[in-house]
């Protein structure tokens, strides 16, 4: 539980922050040993590689350590922020990389990094990787997926219980009288998941009718966060601090962590007729120093010992189909059966207009 409030309330990074988080960044490449001093694989394949991830990675104790003791490489890691300011950050660095490879892309931003060139080919034979090519954004062969969840509207049971209201199901049940004043969500601007459920309301709506949507939702008292930790553990009731609004904008792999010590049952549970997938990814970065140690690094994301990892360290879905899950995912963080979806070449040519016209219409 304390790995996945961790993971998530570091996923978001308002643009105010970029500037100094490129700036960190660069700083903690020259001063561990990144791009800027790194020193190349060796002949016995050793070596620094660093490793460029959203502020949200996380392995378990002993992972990354086996994996420098099995390769002879040393792996460092750098963090500009969120999904989406590790990719305004790899793009503005392109010249320079920031390090050897990156993990954390999603499928919201993969056609932006692909577009500038950021990324280098490479097709794994790692164990999972002919489960990953399910998921791949094109036939570049740039990234390779490494896990999933679905971005979904999570509820409170115990709110509604002692209110006697029913639980929404349905996007469209969020702009009913009854749900008033009751929804918070994240910024599309600022936030992945907020980006995520954006596209969610596009896939459902429609171009010619989202924006109509999003009116209706802002009528009936809407609630936009800045990042995921402010709507799930201030504003949402059913986040641990007993916020006033008992719908939030989550993971379906949320509820699990809300079993109470000696329970049996999650106190909050995910609406998965409302969930966008999020796809995350791995790739070698143009320019790297090391590429023969990023390319093994791929591969170890995608090795049997890390996929198995992810649900307890990550708390998203490994594309291993391989691994067995643990019970109380199974149990109570399923994956949506008809996820809404958006072709990826119509994110890539539609995806800053959406967020502009987004901002204009959500948060002026």
């Amino acid at each position: 539980m304390a790995r996945t409030r961790a993971r998530r309330s570091t996923r978001h990074l308002a643009p105010a922050a970029l500037a100094a988080a490129a700036a960190l960044a660069l700083t903690a490449c020259s001063a561990t040993g990144g791009p800027s001093g790194s020193p190349s694989a060796d002949a016995s394949g050793g070596g620094t590689v660093t490793l460029v991830t959203h502020d949200s990675f996380h392995l378990s104790d002993g992972l990354i350590e086996q994996f420098e003791a099995d390769t002879g490489l040393t792996v460092t890691q750098v963090a500009p922020g969120d999904g989406g300011a590790l990719v305004n950050q790899l793009i503005l660095t392109k010249d320079a990389p920031l390090g050897d490879v990156v993990y954390g892309i999603d499928n919201t931003f993969a056609s932006r990094a692909i577009d500038e060139g950021v990324l280098e080919p490479y097709t794994s034979q790692a164990p999972a990787a002919q489960d990953a090519a399910q998921y791949a954004p094109d036939a570049s062969d740039s990234l390779t997926a490494v896990d999933l969840g679905d971005v979904c509207l999570n509820v409170d049971h115990a709110w509604f219980a002692e209110q006697g209201v029913p639980e929404p199901a349905t996007l469209e049940d969020l702009t009913k009288p009854e749900y008033r004043d009751l929804t918070v969500v994240t910024n599309a601007a600022t936030s992945s998941p907020g980006l995520a459920f954006l596209l969610a309301t596009i896939g459902a709506f429609g171009e010619d009718g989202w924006q109509q949507y999003w009116t209706d939702l802002q009528a009936n008292g809407l609630k936009v966060a800045e990042g995921w930790s402010d709507a799930y553990y201030t504003d949402f009731s059913g986040g641990g601090a007993g916020g006033p609004r008992p719908i939030a904008l989550s993971y379906a792999s949320s509820p699990p962590e809300t079993v109470p010590e000696g329970g049996d049952a999650p106190t909050t549970g995910a609406l998965l007729d409302t969930c966008f997938r999020q796809v995350e990814y791995a790739g070698v970065l143009a320019g790297a120093q090391n590429p023969e140690g990023a390319r093994q690094l791929v591969d170890f994301l995608l090795s049997d010992a890390v996929q198995a990892d992810i649900p307890g360290s990550m708390y998203m879905y490994p594309v291993s189909s391989a691994v067995d899950l643990p019970a109380e995912w199974a149990q109570w963080a399923p994956l949506s059966d008809q996820p809404y979806e958006v072709p990826l070449d119509d994110i890539a040519a539609n995806r800053d207009t959406w967020v502009r016209e987004w901002t204009d219409l959500v948060t002026g």
